[in-house]
């Protein structure tokens, strides 16, 4: 685990410059137009790319040194905020200027992740799966504790400017133990091995997730629930509480912050204890509690610390969740495909959440914001449960995605290829080129 804990404390800290930004540039786009569309658009423009790029980017990951591929990955990232940096400084700063940097940034992250995954699974045993995974839910927390936190100060001292300044340099601590550190190669990768072509290549990830039904249901269940996600915790979390504080940064910071130290809570708990023996209870089961639970007290919540509390119970169970889910897919396929399989399956269980992050906004603006309004249609029925106002048809929102969201991760019981996923596909011998001009080539 030394070397991969070493890669992860890296990208840790490049983690929070990123969190600062995109803090910071969240605000920034709200005090532009007070709308929760914009900020939605942010969503959307972040993941449009990503889907599209992620089957040819598993190719990719495949075929190169994923450890340059990180590196370049987090250096394209980097240069995104430079960018944005030098038209802040120059006065002509846009909205849509952030919405193509976002988008660019998809495009290297459609690489990063599955090239970090895929390296994972070379780096840490077998049996230490689940825990890495929990290493990297704790680290997205952390920067989703501190970045809030922080990012207002930061902003007080230094501007917008400064923070940015911050995340790029973040950046190149996240790629020193890149520099430094080899990561293996997968047997099949040994030099004088031969290689199909590229477009076959980009098929053979897809027939591998279609021949097992058992990770088909498991992406359809997972793709439902990033969409609900999409739907209300990514796209309107904000725009809600800042619509109803008043647009309080604070309160804003104050919530976030929270859903960082739910995820660090869980981040730790999955750490040590390295999820449940059945996994696939990790995803359907602890998925559905998140929904039942954490989106209710969103949607009836009103006060800030009726969100910190609601926010810190809903994701102190995500680090489980995905850590079950990750350790299902790197014990189940072969180290030398997951770059293809990992980029597919980031391919459709992401892909309904640029349709979320498009909808929820005008849903929210035009249609249950209005709707929840004194005399609205809705506030009738469930303004006592929710409250009428500004904030309040956001609020309904929540209370549909804890119907749908417990009812999709509940559903996957009914279907015995995804309840017996662990038990039908064997778990992958792991093999790996140890040479040392191999694993660095």
């Amino acid at each position: 685990m030394k070397k991969y804990t070493v890669i992860w404390f890296g990208q840790m800290l490049s983690m929070f410059g990123t969190a600062a930004t995109r803090f910071a540039l969240l605000i920034w786009a709200y005090q532009q137009t007070g709308k929760a569309t914009p900020l939605a658009l942010l969503g959307f423009f972040s993941f449009i790319l990503f889907v599209l790029a992620s089957p040819f980017a598993g190719v990719i990951v495949d075929r190169v040194d994923r450890r340059k591929v990180m590196v370049a990955a987090d250096l394209g990232s980097a240069g995104m905020t430079a960018i944005m940096l030098i038209l802040l400084q120059s006065g002509q700063l846009q909205l849509w200027h952030l919405y193509l940097a976002e988008a660019l940034t998809g495009v290297f992250d459609a690489f990063q992740i599955p090239a970090y995954h895929a390296a994972t699974s070379l780096l840490v045993p077998q049996k230490h799966y689940g825990r890495a995974s929990g290493m990297s839910s704790f680290a997205q927390a952390a920067a989703q504790v501190f970045a809030p936190a922080f990012a207002p100060l930061l902003l007080n001292w230094v501007g917008l400017h400064g923070v940015m300044t911050i995340d790029i340099l973040t950046f190149f601590v996240g790629i020193t133990p890149l520099i430094f550190i080899a990561i293996p190669h997968p047997m099949v990768y040994v030099k004088g091995n031969s290689r199909p072509s590229i477009r076959k290549d980009l098929s053979t990830g897809f027939r591998y997730i279609f021949d097992r039904p058992g990770l088909v249901g498991l992406i359809g269940i997972y793709s439902g629930i990033s969409f609900a996600a999409a739907l209300t915790y990514f796209a309107i979390l904000a725009p809600l509480v800042l619509a109803r504080t008043g647009g309080d940064e604070v309160a804003l910071g104050s919530v976030q912050a929270a859903m960082g130290v739910g995820g660090l809570i869980g981040g730790v708990v999955m750490s040590i204890w390295g999820g449940p023996k059945r996994r696939i209870h990790g995803v359907l089961l602890v998925c559905g509690v998140s929904f039942l639970i954490g989106d209710f007290l969103m949607a009836v919540g009103r006060t800030t610390s009726a969100w910190m509390f609601a926010i810190l119970i809903a994701t102190i169970f995500v680090p489980i969740i995905v850590g079950s889910k990750n350790a299902i897919w790197q014990s189940k396929v072969e180290p030398a495909m997951q770059g293809r399989v990992f980029a597919v399956r980031n391919l459709f269980e992401t892909g309904l959440m640029p349709i979320g992050y498009l909808i929820a906004g005008p849903l929210a603006d035009h249609v249950f914001e209005p709707a929840m309004q004194q005399g609205g249609n809705l506030a009738s029925v469930f303004g006592g449960l929710l409250g009428t106002g500004s904030g309040a048809g956001m609020g309904f929102m929540f209370l549909c995605t804890c119907i749908m969201g417990t009812a999709i991760c509940l559903s996957g019981y009914l279907f015995p290829a995804i309840r017996h996923v662990e038990d039908d596909l064997v778990d992958h011998v792991l093999q790996h080129a140890p040479i040392p001009e191999q694993s660095t080539a």
